[in-house]
């Protein structure tokens, strides 16, 4: 189990690999059209390893296999010659900067335009598990299976969504449209700046699903499945009234019936039937599935398909709103600590796609993608933060440099600042490290 896991953690490295490539890709493209000389192509941070000369580019392989870099003549800000970064003026200087997370958002809309293309759009059930007493959410009127259809008429599709808008709305009300056993309810609630530990800005513990279809794997003889003529194979339709599209409407509705019948509709082949399910005294027992002789069922995901004329403007529109969310979460980091356990390392992000992979019925394909686009815009996002070495740092200084009227701070000074920016960053990315690892050793997951 433990090579298994570890194996579906390692694609983690290829997939890291691409997006630095194409990261420094961009740099390189955007110097060569700036006519700069490109004096090395490095993946990771140095020390060198080892590396080759072609076309008078160094290509490294170095050390810490965290990043990647392109080193072009001229960055040490003394070298004037006409090939060098230092003689162009402000704007292509900016140009370089930028073309690596620029590229980033461009490999991640043409992933992302390949994911829609072949396999079409999945769409996600956010479900409310669990309203703690006296919060918002309880005030409100919020009840564990309900599902978080829109907040502030914005369709939401994950609790990252949800989790990030009560973020920003702390001590401000907002609007929460829910869903409950197909009823749409409009409801208000303000998310507490500081709530109590363990309960969260409304109070509540939230579950995210794909739409899916949820099919019987296996019936247990005996068991009050199979005397409702439930059989292995067999789809079911809808509980109590209420259509099924994920595990948790099945399990929230049968769960409502302990000690009591329920009405199950059911598909065998291409024919409908209802059914009555005795759902027996569940008491401190968890699993209703097991209890009612459901021990293992199959969730399809259900894809919508994209018609050929929509491919393009869905993808940027996912893309846009993808990286609406990222930028969300980074504001988040700065504004609550609890969304700093959530941060990951190439470790923890190893960790996320083994579980990703084993707990979910989604191809591997699929998920490699879904998780490339994420990290593509990630990586965008996090690079242009206006933060000591770091692009976004770097075009700080640009910015100051014309914000001066074209007069540059000393570059002994500048590199000073980015240099301390590296040393903090390699610090981070061990700590970060480091934890992930006592994450991983702790038995501690990251999916809910």
């Amino acid at each position: 189990m433990f090579s298994d896991a570890f194996a579906s953690g390692l694609w983690i490295v290829p997939v890291l690999a691409v997006l630095i490539l194409v990261h420094e890709l961009g740099h390189f493209l955007a110097a060569r059209a700036c006519g700069v000389k490109v004096e090395e192509f490095g993946i990771g941070i140095p020390p060198r390893l080892f590396g080759w000369t072609r076309n008078g580019v160094i290509w490294s392989i170095n050390a810490i296999p965290f990043g990647g870099f392109v080193r072009v003549k001229g960055e040490d800000g003394t070298n004037m010659e006409p090939d060098s970064m230092n003689a162009k003026p402000p704007l292509q200087r900016a140009f370089f900067l930028a073309a690596g997370a620029g590229m980033n958002i461009l490999f991640a809309i043409l992933l992302m335009f390949i994911v829609l293309g072949v396999k079409g759009d999945l769409h996600q059930n956010v479900y409310i598990a669990d309203v703690s007493g006296g919060s918002p959410a309880a005030k409100a009127g919020w009840q564990s299976g309900d599902r978080v259809a829109k907040v502030n008429g914005e369709s939401v599709e994950s609790t990252t969504e949800v989790a990030n808008l009560t973020s920003e709305f702390g001590d401000r009300q907002m609007e929460v449209t829910i869903e409950r056993r197909g009823e749409l309810i409009t409801t208000y609630v303000t998310p507490r700046k500081n709530p109590p530990a363990g309960q969260g800005r409304v109070g509540i513990l939230m579950q995210q699903e794909n739409v899916s279809i949820v099919q019987a794997d296996a019936v247990q003889p005996g068991s009050a499945a199979e005397m409702a003529g439930i059989q292995a194979g067999a789809e079911l339709v809808s509980v109590n009234g209420r259509p099924i599209e994920d595990f948790f409407t099945l399990e929230h509705e049968l769960s409502r019936f302990s000690g009591s019948s329920v009405d199950v509709v059911v598909r065998r082949g291409d024919a409908l039937y209802t059914t009555t399910v005795a759902v027996p005294n569940l008491g401190q027992r968890q699993d209703v599935f097991a209890a009612i002789g459901l021990p293992t069922l199959r969730a399809i995901p259900q894809f919508e398909s994209i018609p050929l004329t929509e491919i393009v403007p869905r993808g940027f529109s996912e893309s846009f709103h993808a990286t609406k969310l990222m930028i969300q979460q980074v504001k988040t980091l700065f504004t609550d600590r609890q969304a700093l356990k959530q941060v990951a390392g190439p470790v923890g992000m190893g960790q996320i796609t083994s579980e990703l992979i084993r707990e979910s019925p989604l191809p591997v394909w699929f998920i490699l993608a879904q998780l490339s686009i994420i990290l593509s815009l990630n990586l965008a996002v996090l690079n242009l933060l206006p933060l000591p070495a770091l692009d976004g740092g770097r075009l700080f200084f640009v910015l100051i440099e014309l914000i001066r009227g074209g007069r540059k701070i000393a570059p002994q000074k500048e590199g000073v600042v980015h240099f301390v920016g590296l040393v903090l960053l390699i610090g981070l990315m061990f700590f970060i490290a480091f934890r992930d690892v006592g994450r991983i050793l702790g038995g501690h997951s990251f999916l809910p």
